[in-house]
């Protein structure tokens, strides 16, 4: 099980940084390129460089409330049946 752990805590460590590679060339070194430069067709509009991680950050605050809210009911719950 530790290799298994091992693998997993390395295969999201490279897919952070990864991701933070990509976003952080998109966001800080894109702008400078010409704009009919080939490696702009890898990328998307400049748009979304704030739309997706402000949408992500949304959906996750609602997933969180949602779990906490839950928790609440159900120890609420719980504590009526004692």
């Amino acid at each position: 099980m530790e290799l298994g752990d091992k693998v997993v805590g390395f295969l999201l460590t490279l897919t952070s940084l990864s991701i933070f590679t990509y976003y952080t060339f998109w966001v800080i070194i894109l702008p400078f390129v010409d704009s009919d430069h080939f490696v702009h067709k890898y990328f998307l509009p400049q748009e979304y460089a704030i739309l997706i991680p402000v949408l992500a950050g949304v959906v996750l605050l609602s997933f969180l409330s949602v779990f906490v809210g839950l928790v609440m009911l159900k120890s609420k719950k719980k504590k009526k049946t004692t």
